[in-house]
């Protein structure tokens, strides 16, 4: 059975950083992609970044790009979000998926996925 479990979310000042982790636990996540998606109140579930299986690459939302780094460690079964420069926009519910596909930003191609951990970002 696939479990998610993130982590890492809190109350961040603007331009301010956090890191999530996902740990993934019953599969080999070597063999999956995984997502980070969050989902404004109000507004649709986004795709934010995500890294793809077998080591094809990493893709991020335009929003993101250039703040947010996602990375994963297999061994730990567990990706990142390094989330910096932070604004008020990037507050959301943050989930972590995964899928065998390589539709990365697709939320639609995700089978598992975890409860969330809120960031909000405020002064």
């Amino acid at each position: 059975q696939v479990q998610l479990v993130e982590s890492g979310g809190g109350l961040v000042q603007p331009g301010g950083s956090l890191t999530l982790s996902c740990v993934v636990t019953g599969v080999t996540l070597d063999y999956y992609t995984v997502g980070w998606f969050r989902q404004a109140p109000g507004k649709e579930r986004e795709g934010v970044a995500c890294t793809l299986r077998m080591y094809s690459g990493t893709l991020y939302a335009n929003s993101v790009k250039g703040r947010f780094a996602i990375a994963r460690d297999n061994a730990k079964n567990t990706v990142y979000l390094q989330m910096n420069s932070l604004k008020s926009e990037d507050t959301g519910e943050y989930y972590c998926a995964t899928t065998k596909t390589l539709y990365c930003m697709n939320p639609g191609v995700y089978d598992n996925w975890g409860q969330g951990t809120q960031v909000t970002v405020s002064s």
